[in-house]
């Protein structure tokens, strides 16, 4: 049976909170789930863009306000905010509701390209990414704290950069994808198309970002996880659900 990755999503555990990247319903299914890697705490969304396979499920963030007794906080460009708004007037416009709802609690803050977040230790940086024409958001994660040592600087997955519905990169986005531990990048198939990025593509950009590790995502059903994992060169491997980094 070929591993599958089901949901594009990244989540960064920092210090017992817990951020993540657009696929709040996988988290919801990760809340229910008793075992070891159940999600107890979701306490901020980082948004790549406003496309429906990565902003349904918001509803369901109301289950982390109970169990963290406070509210989420959602990081996105104004337009995706603007389009969240649109999707879940009955979130941020509860007054509208004709009937007093359970509805999510969440606080918002607009992101520009190049200006970093900080959240519970880590520096969450938008980078400006093309899904086609459209203008998104890739988020390049840096530990705060200055490494202790060159030794240190090899232990974990820090800087990872995140990159997901991806088919062109500005110019200018190249530096902060440099100087990687981690990328994580779309690679939908082997063959072209119009908005994400080929097989023979992610690699290019795998190879001028540099990074020790790249992981590719949001692949597509005609993927066949094992056959293509040994065809791809070191230091590059397919993702899968439920991959820890």
């Amino acid at each position: 049976v070929d591993a599958i990755d089901f949901h594009t999503h990244v989540e960064i555990d920092s210090h017992g909170h817990c951020a993540y990247d657009d696929e709040l319903a996988h988290a919801t299914d990760r809340y229910f789930n008793l075992g070891p890697d159940r999600i107890r705490r979701v306490d901020a969304i980082l948004f790549t863009h406003a496309h429906v396979d990565h902003v349904f499920g918001l509803d369901d963030a109301r289950l982390y306000n109970v169990t963290m007794q406070a509210p989420v906080h959602l990081y996105a460009e104004r337009t995706v905010l603007d389009e969240l708004t649109r999707i879940y007037d009955h979130i941020f416009r509860p007054h509208r509701n004709v009937n007093k709802s359970f509805v999510a609690d969440v606080l918002t803050t607009v992101v520009e390209p190049g200006r970093p977040v900080h959240l519970f230790g880590i520096d969450a940086t938008p980078v400006r990414l093309l899904h086609g024409a459209l203008p998104i958001l890739g988020w390049r994660f840096d530990a705060a704290a200055p490494v202790a040592s060159a030794a240190s600087a090899h232990a974990g997955p820090l800087p990872l950069a995140y990159c997901t519905d991806v088919n062109g990169i500005p110019p200018e986005s190249w530096a902060p994808l440099r100087g990687l531990q981690t990328l994580v990048l779309d690679m939908l198939r082997e063959r072209k198309h119009p908005t994400h990025f080929s097989l023979d593509e992610a690699l290019g950009a795998a190879s001028e970002s540099g990074a020790r590790r790249t992981v590719f995502t949001h692949m597509t059903h005609d993927v066949r996880h094992a056959e293509l994992s040994a065809r791809l060169p070191a230091g590059v491997e397919l993702g899968y659900d439920g991959l820890r980094i």
